[in-house]
């Protein structure tokens, strides 16, 4: 196939030239590795367009129906995730529209309640939420929270008025003291900018994983694994680096656009630049395609078996990186696996540096900890040999 006289990157040149070639040829092959990765791009930022839900469906049930309880249903009707789409007479009416999934959660202010306040007598007012949706009701259940506060606040500040105090010595009873929220990195608490940065390259390297298993995968399903070494000068490392070497550029080049489309385009929180990020993230491909190699040196000849295992190990990734779940409250044995996870060091990276903006120093062993999973295909190179020379495919 190539001339002996070729040097080890004129045959690696070369052999990727060829690859990419016959990559033109196979449509399959051509959506996954380019078609996939940027519907995934839109379809996620798509998906979270606007950032936070907002005008989530819920209900109320006023039996008492006063002014004052109007002008607090006017009031959570105005808070931004919450749409008040019924009005129920009955509590058992409500309840029935939340388990149909009309609405989320609802309100409920039983008879008398303002009659009470004003007599103090402390009346009780209650929510109910969907907990099967946990977003949607987590959000309502903090509108209605607030809401219930403010209500309690204001027929307070009723009875203080009544008793004659003035409007700054009710507000000193009512808050003595002034509590201040600053949400740091995602101040406008924005749901695209906590799940899209790591959801993305998560999804990229599990990508990179499924198509690095294939591509090497290939030439012992073809039959070709011989000629590739032959080829190659009977160097295997020279072999599998030509094979990944376009697999690697490929998603290399969509991790940049990620990182562009993100932090340009849509102005994503990014305090360390986008050329740092794009870094992080080609070490981060980089680490990937190493456990793949590492699967199929393990499992040699079984293409299917190791493009299995590599799918796994990257959906298991996103579980295990701790952006849904805190890894400290996961079982101890989970949180020395998760250093076998690319995505969990490029989560903590990613916090460190482009949310916070601090210095490498502070999470140099995630570093470290991609530059190890990016050279561990050397553990198994020495397996190779035997693989290109005797080994079958095995479906």
């Amino acid at each position: 196939m190539f001339p002996r006289h070729k040097s080890i990157w004129r045959r690696i040149l070369s052999l990727c030239l060829t690859d990419v070639r016959e990559y033109l040829k196979r449509p399959l092959l051509l959506f996954c590795l380019l078609g996939a990765p940027l519907i995934c791009i839109i379809f996620f930022t798509t998906l979270m367009w606007s950032g936070l839900p907002t005008n989530l469906p819920a209900a109320v049930v006023d039996e008492d129906d006063t002014q004052v309880t109007r002008q607090f249903l006017r009031t959570l009707d105005a808070m931004e995730q919450t749409e008040i789409v019924a009005h129920f007479h009955t509590f058992g009416e409500a309840r029935e529209a939340m388990q149909k999934g009309e609405i989320y959660a609802f309100f409920y202010i039983p008879e008398g309640t303002t009659e009470a306040a004003i007599a103090s007598r402390q009346p009780h007012v209650s929510f109910y939420t969907n907990e099967v949706y946990f977003i949607p009701s987590a959000l309502l259940m903090k509108d209605m929270r607030m809401a219930a506060e403010l209500l309690g606040l204001s027929l307070t500040r009723e009875t203080l008025y009544g008793k004659g105090l003035t409007p700054d010595r009710a507000m000193g009873i009512l808050q003595p003291i002034v509590i201040e929220k600053h949400a740091l990195g995602n101040p406008y608490l924005n749901y695209s900018v906590y799940l899209s940065n790591i959801i993305l390259p998560g999804l990229i390297f599990i990508l990179t994983m499924l198509c690095t298993s294939y591509v090497i995968g290939e030439e012992w399903k073809k039959g070709r694994q011989k000629l590739l070494y032959r080829d190659m000068n009977y160097s295997q490392t020279t072999a599998i680096a030509g094979k990944v070497l376009p697999i690697t550029i490929i998603y290399s080049f969509f991790i940049l656009f990620t990182d562009v489309y993100l932090y340009r385009f849509l102005e994503f929180p990014c305090e360390c630049g986008v050329l740092n990020m794009f870094v992080w993230g080609v070490l981060g491909v980089l680490a990937s395609q190493g456990i793949a190699i590492l699967f199929f040196g393990i499992f040699i000849g079984q293409m299917r078996f190791s493009m299995s295992v590599s799918s796994l190990w990257g959906i298991l990734g996103l579980s295990l990186s701790g952006f849904t779940f805190p890894i400290s409250a996961m079982h101890p044995v989970l949180q020395y696996l998760c250093w076998l996870f690319p995505l969990r060091h490029y989560y903590l990276i990613y916090v460190n540096q482009a949310l916070n903006g601090y210095s490498i120093a502070y999470v140099w062993q995630n570093v470290v900890a991609l530059l190890c999973l990016m050279l561990i295909p050397f553990v198994v190179i020495p397996r190779y040999r035997k693989a290109f020379l005797k080994a079958q495919y095995k479906p």
